[in-house]
Formats: C-alpha cells, sequence, structure tokens
C-alpha cells in the first residue's frame, strides 16, 4: 500500500465553498444511479456504501427490524437481479472515483461471493487491498428448525483503492493487557515496560542487509555497524545472554498499538439502549464508519454514500472535517438523516448559509401535493411524523391509530442512556395520526378521541391533505368538552413550513 498522499493544496476550496470540485455537503434524494451520472467524473476521495438487497426498498419496513430479517429470496427476485441492480451503479461509483481515492462496499453472506466477482471486474481485481470482517453480534444460533450451519454474526466490507497513490493512514489500536503481560518486561532502572524486537536482516544480501559480527554473533542486520554500535551505546540493543542474538528495545510508551488488521472485533453493533440507535434497519455504528474515513481520507477529502440510509457515513465525515455527499431514494431516509445532522452535528439545514460555505442542503425531495399523494401509504406517514419533528412507530401496525409521537422539549432527558430513561419509558408525549385522505372526515376525529382518551392524552396531531368542516367542528367541540387538544394539520401547511404556531 501506498504511503499517505501528501496535502493537496490546489483543491483547497475558495472562501464561500466547501469544495472546488462540486456541490457538497448536499443530500440527494433519489437513485443513486441518476445522480451519480451528474457529478464528474474522478471527483470523489472516498466512497462507502451499505446497500439494501430489497433495493427497491419501499420502506413498508422502515421502523421494523423483524421483517429486515426475512430470507434473501423474499426481497429479491434473485441473486442476479440484485447483481444487476448494482452492476451499473458501481460502475458510476468507479467512475467518480479519483485514482487516489478508496472505495468500500459492506454487504453480508447473502450475495457477498458474487459481489466480489462483480467488483473484481468493475474495479479491477489488482486494485482490492482487503476483505475485511466486522464482527456485527455475538454468537448465537439463528439457525431454523431442519437448517445446519453456524451463527452467523459477521459482516462483510470489500476495500478496493482507484489505481494510483492512494490516501492511506495507518490506525492502531491499544495492546491488549493479557499480550502486554506476555510478551513486554520492565526496564528495573526506568520502570519503563519494553518488548524485544528481531534486528536480523530478513533476505540477506539479496535485501541489502549488511553482514558482520556484533556481540559475537554473525548475521544480516537490519543496521548500518555504526548504527548498531550507536544503538548499543544508548541501551537500545542488548543482549538476554552470551551467544544469542541481540534485540532492540523498545518501549510501550513509544509504540502507536498494535496496527488494526482486516478482522474487527473491537466494534460492536448498535444495541437496544445504545444513545445512538434510532430504530433504523441495519444502521451500522459510527465508530465502523469513522474508522473507514479516518483511514482512507484526509481533512476535507470528499466522502460519498450511494446508499446512506439514516447517514451515519455523512455524520462520521462531518465529526471529522471531510466534505461530504449523501444519496438515498427514500424521502424517509432523507428527512432522516437531515434530522440527525442537525441534532448530532448541529449543522443548520439552511440554502444561505449553505452557499456561504456552512449549513447542508437536501435536494430533490417530493415538494408537490401531487408526489405526497403518490407516496406509498407508510412512506407518507413517516415523512408527515418526521415533518413535524416526531418520531414514527418502529412497526407498520399494532399501535391502534398512532402513527407516531412527539415527545416535547421537556420531556427529552439532559442526559442519554439507560440510566437517563428511554423515550419509550417517558410519559411525556403527543400522539400522532396521519391520514392520505383528500378530506379527512368527522368518523376519523372520533377515533382519534377515542385514542387520546384513552391514552390520557392532553394534545394530539392529525394530518390530512383536507378536513371537512364536519371534522373541525368535532375538534372544536371535543376541546370545549374534555380540555384536549387536536391539532389538525393539512399537507399544504407542512410544505410551507407553516406549522410552527400550531406546534407551539
Amino acid at each position: 500500500m501506498a504511503a499517505k498522499a501528501k496535502p493537496r493544496l490546489a483543491q483547497r476550496p475558495p472562501a464561500g465553498k466547501p469544495s472546488s470540485l462540486l456541490d457538497t455537503r448536499i443530500v440527494h434524494c433519489g437513485d443513486c444511479l441518476d445522480q451519480l451520472r451528474k457529478l464528474p467524473a474522478a471527483c470523489v476521495d472516498l466512497i462507502y456504501i451499505d446497500p439494501p438487497f430489497n433495493s427497491n426498498r419501499n420502506y413498508e419496513v422502515f421502523w421494523g427490524e423483524t421483517k429486515e430479517k426475512r430470507a434473501f429470496e423474499d426481497r429479491h427476485a434473485s441473486t442476479q437481479a440484485y447483481i444487476e441492480y448494482m452492476r451499473p451503479r458501481c460502475v458510476e461509483l468507479a467512475r467518480v472515483l479519483k485514482k487516489t481515492g478508496s472505495f468500500y462496499y459492506h454487504c453480508d453472506w447473502h450475495a457477498s461471493h458474487y459481489v466480489k466477482v462483480m467488483l473484481d471486474q468493475i474495479m479491477g481485481e489488482i486494485n482490492f487491498q482487503n476483505e475485511i470482517i466486522w464482527k456485527r453480534t455475538t454468537a448465537h444460533s439463528d439457525a431454523k428448525q431442519g437448517s445446519v450451519h453456524f451463527g452467523r454474526i459477521h459482516d462483510t466490507v470489500f476495500y478496493y483503492t482507484g489505481g494510483g497513490k492512494v490516501t492511506w493512514n495507518q490506525l492502531y489500536r491499544p495492546f491488549d493487557q493479557k499480550y502486554l503481560e506476555e510478551f513486554f518486561d520492565t526496564d528495573p532502572k526506568t520502570g519503563r515496560r519494553y518488548q524485544l524486537y528481531d534486528i536480523t536482516g530478513p533476505g540477506g544480501a539479496a535485501k541489502g542487509n549488511p553482514q558482520y559480527e556484533f556481540l559475537g554473533v554473525k548475521r544480516f542486520w537490519r543496521f548500518s555497524k555504526s548504527r548498531m554500535q550507536e544503538l548499543y551505546k544508548q541501551g537500545r540493543i542488548i543482549q538476554t545472554r552470551p551467544g544469542t542474538v541481540p534485540g532492540e528495545k523498545r518501549y510501550l510508551d513509544e509504540l502507536k498499538g498494535v496496527p488494526v488488521g482486516s478482522v474487527w472485533e473491537d466494534i460492536p453493533p448498535i444495541g437496544a439502549r445504545s444513545t445512538e440507535r434510532l430504530g433504523y434497519p441495519t444502521q451500522k455504528p459510527l465508530a465502523l464508519l469513522e474508522r473507514i474515513v479516518n483511514a482512507s481520507s484526509n481533512p476535507n477529502d470528499i466522502v460519498l454514500d450511494g446508499f446512506c440510509g439514516c447517514g451515519t457515513a455523512l455524520v462520521a465525515a462531518q465529526n471529522l472535517g471531510r466534505q461530504w455527499i449523501g444519496i438515498d431514494i427514500s424521502p424517509t431516509a432523507c428527512r432522516v438523516m437531515a434530522k440527525r445532522l442537525r441534532d448530532v452535528c448541529k449543522l443548520r439545514e439552511d440554502e444561505t448559509l449553505w452557499r456561504a460555505g456552512r449549513g447542508f442542503v437536501v435536494r430533490d425531495l417530493p415538494r408537490s401535493i401531487e408526489q405526497l399523494r403518490a407516496m406509498p401509504p407508510f412512506e407518507f406517514e413517516n415523512w408527515a411524523v418526521i415533518a413535524l419533528g416526531g418520531i414514527p412507530n418502529k412497526a407498520q401496525v399494532g399501535d391502534k391509530g398512532i402513527d407516531g409521537r412527539i415527545y416535547p422539549v421537556s420531556a427529552i432527558p439532559k442526559k442519554g442512556g439507560a440510566a437517563a430513561g428511554e423515550l419509550d419509558f417517558m410519559d411525556v408525549w403527543y400522539p400522532i395520526q396521519v391520514k392520505q385522505k383528500d378530506k379527512l372526515g368527522r368518523p376519523d376525529v372520533d377515533n382519534f378521541e377515542a385514542i387520546m382518551t384513552r391514552h390520557d392524552r392532553t394534545k394530539g396531531f392529525l394530518v390530512s391533505f383536507d378536513y371537512s368542516s364536519d371534522a373541525l367542528a368535532e375538534i372544536g367541540a371535543f376541546f370545549r368538552k374534555s380540555g384536549r387538544v387536536i391539532v389538525a394539520l393539512t399537507v399544504h401547511e407542512i410544505l410551507d413550513e407553516e406549522i410552527a404556531k400550531k406546534l407551539a
């Protein structure tokens, strides 16, 4: 692997624009095949993708992880169909990757062997660098009754480079305590821990290593004779007993650690109580993406994720000072990642700020009434709930008319995690019900009133394209009778962002 590339001063962006090559800090809503064709060739430093097996996902399983565990055959007509879907997209990804760039493809056992053959053809097998194994779960039995196989506990990440002198920053992990105790000694004079390293010259004269006698031992050595004498005087070369091959003393506090290898067991998956957890199927931990971004890019380099889902790669890139581009076909996913960028990275979603080199923008979201009418029902529900700042349900059905919940700021703890309490256990929340109807009627309002009464909620939110006069009259009567408030919002109001006064 080539050494770390020097900073490319010519690519520093001009004032007011993050990148001199193309627009960054932007989320595109659409098929990555269409979006990638709009980008110039060789413009991206690092690509990471974690494409779904259901390439035409409609997000009816967006908050239902159990449905994500369906058999591969249930999601795609065949493995061939999946590869045929991914091939033109990977061709475009390869086109936009710089020669100095890196490409990571995240997959699992369903089709990894076919993906590897496809990528060898597109990227060039000579540019294949690693098959990274990420242990994504602890040992368990996931075999169905009647089947025979070992527990599937890892994902695969294929790592390719662009064919030139690539950016590479070697990463290190801390030494394992058991390893330290077994292989390191303590210097009695300084109290520092050290290990003896081999200083013989592998390959002998053929590798240009000098041969001479030192401390009674004749060998090919890594160092010249004068350098060896200098290190010996410094106490860096020691011989444990006469006649043995000497070694170089390297102190623990001078070592960087253990170089990260191709098996990653030190990054746990996102657990049920993780503060990162969004409820998004197949969400990957931030530490996983930060490792990839750190290893294969430098500050201000451009990172692209063509199937960015909930935006973990974008958050990692932003946190580490990189530029980024995200693409996803789902409007719901784009809104989820936009909210995450605002909440986690404290970035403003603002056109003016973005043009000034700050903020970020989301492009090509459905912005017309007609587009929203044509959305699949569950996708529409997710869009509306997230647009209100709420949290969608984790299942399509089963909550008896509640499509999402809004937690007011006062309900959110200052500290996250299990000790602070999870949102599911907070009692301060408002129900949201979404109806993809031209005109929501009184029966729908009656049903929502029953939901609010059953859950003892003081406020609730309805979303529809419009409301009948009987529905609006019933909302008023319900308030006068019970003191409970139903906020009736139209899709037009949400699109025009006229809801702030109603949400107060």
